[in-house]
C-alpha cells in the first residue's frame, strides 16, 4: 500500500511542479502580451479607474478629468481645447493619446517609476500611482495672440525663445475640441470620422506635422550658406546677377515681384526678395555646399522631437541646376515645417546657434516634487556668429524699410523676412503667405522670441508682399505679447 501512495504523492508533486511553472510562465513571459490583448478590458478598466495628471500652462492646468460613472471611469475634459489642441493632443479611450498626452503618458497615468516614493513600488502596489503633472513652455498670452490672429484661416504659428530653445506658442488653425474624443460610444465614433473626413483637417497639427514650401523666407538660409561659403564677401556689392535670369540648362526665366533685382547686391535682394539674385548664389554656392548649409539648420532630420516627433522639412540631397536655383528660393521640393522656419529665425537671432527646441518645461508628482527637468541643449551651429550678425542687419533692413514694414515694433528691433510660396500644378493655388521674424527689446542683450507664421488660404496678390500683408501682423502681435510679457518679468 504504502508504494502506491508514495507514487501518488509523486504524481501530486509533479502536477504541482508543472502548475507553478506554468503560472510563472503567465505572469513572466506571457504577462506583456496578455496585457496588450486588445480582449483584456482589465489594463483598460485600471489605466483609466483614476484621473490622469494635468497638463499645465502658466501655471494652470488645461485639462482635467470627469467622473463618467462607466466602466471606464474617468473621462479627459480640456479647458479651451481648440486653443491647445496642438500642444495637448488628445487623450481618447477609444482612439488612444497623441502629442503632449502620448510623449509624457507614463507620468499624466501615474506608471512612470520615477514617481514612486520607493524603487519597485510599483511591483510590489502592483496598481498605478496618482498621475503626475506636465508643465509646459507655453505662454498662454502668446498662444492665445497666434490663435487670435489665425482667426480660423488655415495655417499655423511657432514661436520659440532663441537663446534657450523653450516653444512659446505653438497654434495651428482651425483646430478641433479634444474632449470630443474622451469617451466611448456612438458620439465618439461619430465625431471621429467627421473630423477625419473635414476637408480643413482640424486634427492635422499644422505647426509641426504639416510641410509647406517655405517661398522667400528660406532665402534667409540661402544667404547664410552664400556668406559662410565666401561666396558673398560684401553684402551691399552687386552680385552679378542678371534679370531677366534665366534657370540653368533651360529656357524658363525666373521672375521677380521687385523691381531693380539686375545685379542687385545680397543686402538689396534680402529687402525686398529678389528670386534672381538668390537663385543665382544658390547655385554658385553649389549642390554640396547647399545641403551642407540647410542641414546646419536642422532640414533633413528624421529625429526631431519636442517631446512629439516632427516631420522631416526637405531639401533634396540630388538636384540639378535649374532644380537648385529654385530650391534655394524655397520652391521645387523644398518644404518645411513652421517650426524649422522658426528655427530658422532662431539662429539669426542666436548668433548662428540653434537651442534644441522644447516643449516640456519639467514634470512632477501629483504633490508637486520634481521628476524630471529639460535642460537646455544646443542642436546646430547654423552659420558663423559673424554672418548671423550680418543677417540681423539684413532682417532688420527688411522691417524697417522693406517688404516686412506691417511687423515693425515701436520701440524695439524687429527682424523679419517674408514669402509667398506658389504650390500646385503650374502654380495655380493660392499662395501660401509666410513671415518669420525675431524681436528684441531696446534694453534687452538678446532677442525675446522668433516666430514663424504660414497662412494657407490668403487672400493677397500673387507677389512677395503677400507675406508681408496675411502673416506679418499676426508675427507682429504674437512678438509683442513677448516684450510685454518680458517687461513684466
Amino acid at each position: 500500500m504504502i508504494p502506491y501512495i508514495r507514487r501518488a504523492a509523486g504524481l501530486c508533486l509533479v502536477l504541482l511542479v508543472a502548475l507553478l511553472v506554468n503560472a510563472a510562465r503567465v505572469m513572466v513571459f506571457e504577462s506583456g502580451s496578455l496585457d496588450e490583448n486588445p480582449a483584456n478590458r482589465r489594463v483598460a478598466i485600471t489605466r483609466w479607474g483614476e484621473p490622469r495628471g494635468e497638463i499645465v500652462v502658466d501655471g494652470r492646468p488645461v485639462t482635467g478629468s470627469r467622473d463618467s460613472g462607466q466602466q471606464l471611469r474617468y473621462e479627459r475634459t480640456y479647458k479651451q481645447g481648440p486653443l491647445y489642441a496642438p500642444v495637448t493632443g488628445y487623450a481618447s479611450q477609444t482612439y488612444g493619446t497623441t502629442l503632449v498626452e502620448h510623449a509624457e503618458d507614463s507620468i499624466l497615468a501615474g506608471t512612470d517609476p520615477m514617481l514612486a516614493p520607493l524603487p519597485f513600488w510599483n511591483d510590489v502596489g502592483r496598481g498605478p500611482l496618482p498621475g503626475g503633472d506636465v508643465v509646459t513652455t507655453i505662454r498662454a498670452s502668446m498662444q492665445e495672440a497666434a490663435y487670435r490672429g489665425l482667426g480660423g484661416k488655415r495655417g499655423a504659428v511657432a514661436a520659440i525663445e532663441p537663446s534657450s530653445g523653450r516653444i512659446l506658442a505653438l497654434v495651428s488653425s482651425p483646430s478641433y475640441d479634444p474632449a470630443l474624443l474622451s469617451g466611448t460610444g456612438p458620439a465618439v465614433k461619430g465625431d471621429w470620422a467627421r473630423l477625419n473626413s473635414s476637408p480643413n483637417q482640424p486634427m492635422l497639427n499644422r505647426a509641426i506635422r504639416q510641410t509647406y514650401p517655405p517661398g522667400s523666407t528660406f532665402k534667409i538660409v540661402t544667404a547664410a550658406a552664400a556668406l559662410d561659403a565666401g561666396v558673398v564677401t560684401d553684402v551691399g556689392r552687386p552680385t552679378d546677377t542678371p534679370d531677366p535670369f534665366v534657370l540653368p540648362g533651360t529656357r524658363q526665366v525666373l521672375p521677380n515681384a521687385a523691381t531693380g533685382c539686375g545685379d542687385a547686391s545680397l543686402a538689396y535682394a534680402i529687402q525686398w526678395s529678389c528670386n534672381t539674385v538668390m537663385a543665382g548664389l544658390g547655385v554658385e554656392v553649389g549642390l554640396s555646399g547647399m545641403v551642407d548649409a540647410v542641414e546646419r539648420f536642422g532640414f533633413n532630420d528624421t529625429g526631431l522631437s519636442i517631446p512629439s516627433w516632427v516631420a522631416k522639412s526637405n531639401f533634396d540631397r540630388e538636384m540639378s541646376d535649374d532644380q537648385l536655383a529654385l530650391s534655394s528660393i524655397g520652391q521645387f521640393d523644398t518644404t518645411a515645417t513652421p517650426l524649422q522656419m522658426a528655427l530658422v529665425a532662431a539662429a539669426v537671432a542666436n548668433n548662428g546657434e540653434i537651442a534644441h527646441p522644447y516643449l516640456v518645461e519639467r514634470t512632477t508628482t501629483a504633490g508637486g516634487t520634481t521628476v524630471d527637468v529639460t535642460g537646455r541643449r544646443s542642436y546646430r551651429q547654423a552659420m558663423r556668429p559673424s554672418t548671423a550678425t550680418q543677417l540681423q542687419r539684413l532682417m532688420v533692413r527688411a522691417v524697417e524699410e522693406g517688404t516686412g514694414t506691417n511687423a515693425a515694433i515701436p520701440g524695439a528691433t524687429v527682424g523679419g523676412k517674408t514669402g509667398t510660396a506658389q504650390h500646385g500644378l503650374g502654380n495655380v493655388g493660392t499662395p501660401y503667405a509666410w513671415f518669420i521674424a525675431w524681436a528684441q527689446a531696446a534694453d534687452a542683450a538678446q532677442p525675446a522670441v522668433a516666430v514663424a507664421v504660414v497662412v494657407e488660404d490668403a487672400e493677397a496678390r500673387r507677389t512677395e508682399i503677400s507675406g508681408g500683408g496675411s502673416a506679418a501682423p499676426i508675427a507682429r502681435a504674437v512678438m509683442e505679447e513677448a516684450l510685454r510679457l518680458r517687461d513684466a518679468g
